[in-house]
């Protein structure tokens, strides 16, 4: 390989791995510029005796999860048994009936 190809190669190696970004330098989990204020996700609490008022999505959100998983308890609490060993319980149970009869 020719000393302009290897570096060509170097230098797109170099181009690839630099990193993007917004700009100040430092890394992802460094200090950053926004200052949140203590608040999770910058949400101020309420006042003291008032409860914190629901954004719109969150009712719909909460009673479909809850609808989920009480469909899917159900659900798969009442699917039928297609192991082999219920196969397999159901069949001697079988063959042991017919030996009695």
């Amino acid at each position: 390989m020719s000393f302009s190809a290897r570096s060509a190669a170097v230098s797109a190696v170099r181009r690839a791995l630099r990193p993007r970004g917004g700009g100040g330098g430092g890394s992802w989990w460094g200090p950053g510029h926004k200052d949140a204020g203590g608040h999770l996700f910058g949400e101020l609490p309420p006042p003291a005796g008032q409860a914190r008022a629901w954004e719109d999505w969150e009712a719909p959100y909460y009673l479909t999860m809850a609808a989920s998983a009480v469909i899917l308890t159900v659900g798969l609490t009442a699917k039928p048994d297609t192991s082999l060993h219920g196969w397999a319980r159901e069949e001697a149970r079988r063959r042991m009936q017919e030996e009695d009869q």
